[in-house]
């Protein structure tokens, strides 16, 4: 039984609780990995625990000297990894605590912010329109409380919630006094008392029983696909080469620590290392441009959109929406209109937004001081208006201000006047204003709770027009959008001929327009053709921005969906990249995987450039590592069948993997060529396999007639040839890497001074090993 204060608990006993719960997070916060966890996993691989096996045997059947030095080489591989994922992992912890989503609950009698893990059971917490629920609670107050539980039970109705007592034995959907983590308040106001926590929420359950699943990226799944082929390729010519040394009546221990350490060579075992240390280095580069990732895959994802779906106000446009004008239902001037603009939006109590906000600018009326307000019906997604009943003299009115075609609908008006308001609408929207509809109605009979019965046979007062002028660098950045392969969608509940106004001003396609009622009447099919070929989306209600970018995704395109609204979040949980700001509602702040500090797609243009060259530098070690591994495998492959003697010891195998991936760690800092990011990418396996087998067998050229060199010209014996032939392979291998690096002439494209210096180093050691006492 939970018991808590109407004042909610004290900080002391808030501390008490959380240090005593167990279980990980379930709001997607970042879980800390210990040292000793994360320096294990550079030896997880099954390839290195089976060479570590082998060279424990070898150890004991006396070649000691070889197995130290084996295991010095793997170990110093392994902590090489770890230094850099654990630099990468921390700085990333740290840029996530920047976007951090609070809940605000009463302690010590008074209101606080708190992170969402902080959040414990007997904890009183607020909510409000755009809040994501924080744990399992029970209602203690609800005005006009409606939460959206769709991310829980799949419903996209929001469901009302009330402070009274229901059976427990009810479905989710039927528990009207229990509010779920992990859910959102779509409207309305509301207290609650925590009943769970974590892992024991109803939420933290269903990720128990699905076993934490996690859907991978397709920079995930191009990883994979990628390992898989190399395994492949490995295990078909480790297992020749293995062969053919067995056939030559080679040493079995001896072959089998030359196979496996050959395979080690071809495997790009600091892959995992690189591409962590890649994206957490582009991570820190996209915070200083005002871009913060939320998950490191996310990254690649960025730099694949090929289509941005995004709303208009702040983002194409200034977001400073000021109320230029009220005009009464014939298009004069009316301040009696502005005046119930301003009571409508200084007396509501639910979601603070910017409409309000620029009514609540403008002259403070002096008939606030006589009215008081009995009640009001919050905003919501499909009445698309609010509602207050005040008290003015005596007399109680209804105040309605909201979408003009939901509130007209509303109003008594004959066909004449009808027509007369939707021409003045028409001409108001084509000059580039957001407008309101307001209208009011008398009531006559005593009441002092609103419903919806109540908005009906209204009396239609006039408009409100708000300006809210295109950003003066939006067309330059839509154009910047679209020389990077992106095409820019708006979606927008606004009317089209407002839309349409700001298309042409932005530079977009404005007669390419869709409207909602033609997305209500398309079947899921048809919707895939409209989406393609629309680039302007208006009048579209909340639920039909998701089946916009489901359209949109199942066109095969890539989509980034921008938005910060309460009513965006199920389209930010369904794009392949959900992008909110930081200012947005914590449930749409939540969902995205992506938040831009400042809402501009100018920024947003760079993260996706930040994206692709991030991708192009993971590629360049993927590229050049495979191809210059391959050549080698080839070379010894050859070699082993014709020379008397194993032309690598297994040791100098791993030194030499482990050499030229020291300056493959810098690869994360190289500089990339502009040409690298101007198209989306993915992961493309039959470009790699080619460039794998055409540039490793030039590599292996350059191996053979040093072979030859060494065997037939200099008559070298097995020393004298493994230390010529480690040397050469090392120096091809850093000259492949400057090369491949570029898709241009090598002396054409500048590679970063930290590549540079670690190539040298590389090679000084490389050149100077032979000559010291090592």
């Amino acid at each position: 039984m939970v018991q808590t204060p109407l004042t909610g608990i004290s900080s002391g006993e808030a501390a008490r609780r959380r240090s005593t719960r167990v279980g990980p997070s379930v709001h997607g916060s970042p879980t800390h990995v210990s040292e000793w966890r994360l320096l294990l996993r550079q030896l997880q691989s099954p390839i290195v625990l089976l060479l570590v096996g082998a060279t424990v045997l070898s150890m004991a059947l006396g070649e000691v000297l070889d197995g130290i030095i084996i295991l010095v080489i793997t170990a110093s591989s392994a902590v090489l990894g770890f230094v850099q994922e654990r630099g990468a992992m921390r700085a990333v912890e740290d840029l996530l605590a920047l976007v951090q989503v609070h809940a605000d609950v009463l302690r010590d009698g008074i209101e606080q912010e708190v992170p969402l893990d902080d959040v414990v059971v007997g904890d009183i917490i607020m909510l409000r329109p755009g809040d994501v629920v924080a744990a399992d609670g029970r209602v203690l107050t609800s005005d006009s409380l409606l939460i959206d539980e769709s991310s829980l039970t799949g419903e996209s109705l929001p469901v009302e919630k009330q402070a009274e007592e229901s059976e427990l034995s009810s479905t989710l959907t039927e528990r009207e006094t229990t509010v779920w983590c992990g859910t959102s308040v779509a409207s309305g106001t509301g207290m609650a008392v925590v009943l769970a926590v974590g892992p024991d929420t109803e939420f933290g359950r269903i990720g128990t029983r699905l076993g934490a699943a996690h859907v991978p990226t397709s920079f995930e799944l191009g990883l994979r696909r990628f390992g898989f082929m190399i395994m492949q390729v490995a295990g078909v010519l480790v297992s020749a080469v293995f062969v053919v040394n067995v056939l030559l009546h080679r040493p079995i221990i001896e072959s089998l620590l030359f196979s496996l350490a050959l395979t080690v060579g071809l495997t790009p075992q600091m892959l995992p290392a690189i591409v962590t240390v890649t994206l957490s280095r582009g991570a820190r580069r996209l915070v200083q441009r005002k871009v913060i990732v939320k998950r490191l895959d996310a990254i690649e994802d960025i730099g694949s959109i090929q289509v941005l779906c995004t709303d208009k106000t702040g983002t194409l446009t200034e977001g400073a929406v000021t109320l230029d004008r009220a005009v009464d239902s014939t298009g004069q001037p009316s301040e009696v209109v502005r005046v119930l603009g301003w009571l409508n939006a200084s007396l509501q109590r639910g979601f603070v937004n910017p409409i309000d906000a620029a009514i609540l600018r403008t002259d403070r009326p002096n008939e606030l001081d006589c009215v008081r307000l009995i009640d009001e019906l919050p905003y919501d997604f499909t009445r698309r208006c609010l509602s207050v009943l005040v008290e003015r003299d005596h007399h109680l009115t209804l105040i309605a201000k909201g979408a003009v075609d939901a509130v007209v609908a509303k109003c008594d008006l004959g066909q004449d006047e009808s027509c007369t308001v939707d021409t003045l609408f028409q001409s108001l929207s084509a000059s580039g204003y957001r407008v309101l509809a307001v209208a009011t109605k008398q009531l006559t009979m005593p009441t002092d709770k609103l419903s919806e019965a109540d908005e009906t046979r209204l009396h239609l007062m006039g408009f409100l027009c708000f300006a809210d002028p295109p950003k003066h660098d939006a067309a330059a950045a839509i154009a910047e959008l679209k020389a990077l392969g992106v095409a820019t969608k708006i979606i927008t509940g606004d009317n089209r001929h407002a839309a349409a106004h700001l298309a042409k001003a932005v530079g977009l396609d404005f007669d390419a327009i869709v409207v909602g009622q033609q997305v209500r009447d398309a079947t899921d099919v048809e919707l895939v053709e409209l989406s393609t070929h629309g680039s302007i989306f208006a009048e579209i209600e909340p639920l039909q921005k998701e089946r916009i970018v489901a359209a949109l995704r199942r066109s095969g395109l890539i989509v980034g969906y921008l938005g910060d609204g309460i009513n965006d979040a199920p389209s930010l949980r369904i794009a392949d990249v959900g992008i909110s700001v930081d200012s947005a509602v914590d449930v749409a702040k939540h969902s995205a995987s992506v938040v831009l500090l400042e809402k501009d797609l100018a920024v947003l243009a760079e993260g996706i450039r930040q994206g692709r060259e991030v991708f192009a530098n993971t590629l360049k070690y993927v590229q050049v590592t495979i191809s210059a591994n391959f050549g080698n495998m080839i070379s010894m492959a050859v070699a082993a069948a014709v020379l008397p003697f194993i032309p690598l010891l297994p040791r100098q195998i791993l030194l030499l993997n482990f050499l030229s991936d020291i300056p493959a760690i810098t690869i994360a800092g190289d500089r990339v060529d502009p040409e690298s990011v101007t198209d989306p990418h993915g992961w493309d396996l039959t470009r790699l396999r080619s460039f794998m087998m055409v540039f490793g067998l030039i590599s292996s050229v350059f191996d053979l007639t040093t072979f030859a060199v060494l065997r037939f010209v200099v008559h070298a014996g097995p020393e004298l040839f493994r230390t010529g032939w480690f040397i050469e392979s090392t120096i091809t291998e850093l000259a492949v890497m400057l090369v491949l690096r570029t898709r241009r002439r090598a002396w054409r494209s500048r590679p970063s001074m930290t590549l540079l210096l670690a190539s040298a180093l590389v090679f000084a050691v490389t050149v100077g090993l032979p000559f010291s006492p090592l």
